[in-house]
């Protein structure tokens, strides 16, 4: 579990703080129900944008904000792309719920504020002494840090130097300290060693996406909750929920699945990688190009237990596909050839490197479990092609200007022409080899307890139940801090 107990001094000092920068701190109920939000609040929103570094943007970690650059306020059903039969191949609902209208243009600035906001409602982390590391393979650390911004307090963003440049740019300009460590998105060890480096020093204080609870926590509660919104928006009459698709940078969005689980039992849960890097598939591993995920390691917070199938994606499919969804020529495929309207197609957009990969794991369940037209498969969108706008660049110098043959080509073979290899169905067996290799990483290198990795898979009433249960401790404790600092009762 979190723990949430307090310490009174540093607690004082974050409330006067947060009083001196007139931060007030949403609650996790207000991000799955925006619409509870004070009205005046929501008035002032109104001439916030977006990614605006203003604590008021605390207030826009939902996913249920207008689809608006600046100004905008609340929706019922959370922003979506659905993907039709002609453009996937096959015949049911592919849902996909988009992370670029978040604050930074991704969902992982959720999932940083819910492994940030026990720490500082409970004066565990001291915001005027500790500096908040955010580690990661690329967006973590990008909400990390805008979050940490937003809250008055110090961080440090860590990220592997082969990670697109447009996450460089925007962090120098966010993050009180950028560090890059040698290799991809894979090479999580690297990022690891740094941490522990920095932890000699008491006033960094570590918040590993791959590790903390509150990730899994956020997700659980708000994204699991908005999936369901979604899917209860749109069903048609005969539809089911069937399945539900998350590549693991962190694991965090899983424990969305375990949510979904929990609403619609028959639904399967399957998890991503990379084929480059198939640590579940195969304990493989190697370096890859989808940016965020596939980390040659079996994340802490990842609930295997609860997994029902694993899927190995081909970085290259993921790659062409950005040209295909990025393109003039590839966008002019979309319209005449297919028939896709310029709404959907401005959607498509939506899709960053790993948004396609989880579209492309949805595609790979489909023709394994042989889906019809009454299925649907949700996943997320975790950012747009707003941050690969250099990796666009790269493939035409690569491989030359982009016309349509070569749209033809790239979706006809990396998406009409997928199959079902490189995925394996869990049985219980196969989740406690996957389970297991959590040792390697948590045990002998992270200084985790044996006994905490066993609970994990035999006591799940007391973990992973217990975590999601928290959010209402965690509500209450952030209700009491923004009564101690008295800028709800000033507004």
């Amino acid at each position: 579990m979190i723990d949430l107990s307090i310490n009174r001094e540093n607690l004082d000092r974050n409330i006067k703080k947060a009083r001196e920068n007139n931060v007030i701190i949403p609650t996790i109920a207000q991000m799955q129900h925006p619409e509870t939000i004070p009205e005046k609040i929501q008035a002032k929103l109104k001439s916030v944008g977006l990614w605006d570094v203003n604590p008021l943007n605390l207030f826009r970690i939902t996913w249920k904000n207008e689809a608006k650059e600046s100004g905008g306020g609340y929706q019922a059903v959370p922003n979506y792309v659905e993907l039709p039969s002609s453009l996937t191949g096959v015949p049911c609902r592919i849902i996909a719920m988009a992370g670029k209208w978040f604050p930074t243009g991704c969902h992982k600035v959720g999932a940083s504020f819910g492994c940030l906001a026990p720490r500082l409602v409970t004066g565990q982390f001291d915001a005027s002494y500790h500096k908040a590391v955010w580690p990661s393979t690329g967006n973590y650390c990008r909400g990390g840090a805008f979050n940490s911004k937003l809250l008055a307090c110090d961080s440090v963003a860590i990220l592997p130097a082969e990670m697109s440049q447009e996450r460089f740019d925007w962090l120098k300009s966010i993050a009180g300290e950028v560090i890059a460590t040698p290799g991809c998105e894979s090479n999580v060890k690297e990022i690891f060693d740094k941490t522990w480096e920095l932890k000699q020093d008491p006033q960094y204080m570590i918040f590993n996406q791959f590790e903390e609870m509150g990730n899994p926590l956020w997700h659980y509660n708000v994204t699991g909750n908005a999936l369901a919104d979604l899917y209860e928006a749109v069903k048609r009459p005969g539809d089911r929920l069937s399945g539900a698709c998350f590549t693991s940078g962190s694991a965090g969005t899983m424990s969305a699945g375990d949510r979904l689980k929990d609403l619609y039992p028959h639904l399967k849960l399957a998890v991503g990688e990379a084929l480059q890097c198939p640590t579940i598939v195969n304990n493989g591993f190697g370096g890859h190009r989808i940016e965020g995920i596939g980390d040659k390691h079996i994340p802490w917070i990842h609930n295997v237990k609860n997994t029902d199938m694993a899927i190995a994606i081909d970085d290259e499919d993921s790659q062409r596909l950005l040209r295909l969804f990025n393109t003039p020529d590839g966008q002019k495929y979309l319209k005449e050839e297919l028939g896709l309207d310029a709404g959907l197609i401005e959607k498509l957009t939506w899709l960053g490197i790993s948004g396609i990969a989880n579209v492309l794991c949805c595609i790979k369940m489909a023709k394994y479990y042989e889906f019809t037209e009454h299925d649907v498969i949700a996943t997320v969108l975790t950012d747009s092609a707003v941050m690969y706008g250099s990796r666009v660049e790269e493939l035409n110098q690569a491989h030359g200007a982009y016309n349509a043959h070569e749209a033809a080509l790239d979706h006809n073979l990396h998406m009409l022409g997928l199959k079902t290899d490189n995925l394996l169905e869990l049985t219980y067996q196969e989740r406690k080899r996957v389970h297991n290799l959590k040792y390697y990483t948590w045990v002998e290198q992270q200084a985790r307890d044996v006994k905490d990795l066993n609970d994990l898979w035999y006591d799940t009433e007391n973990t992973w139940d217990a975590v999601h249960n928290q959010a209402k401790d965690l509500d209450e404790l952030i209700n009491q801090f923004n009564e101690a600092t008295g800028l709800l009762k000033s507004l």
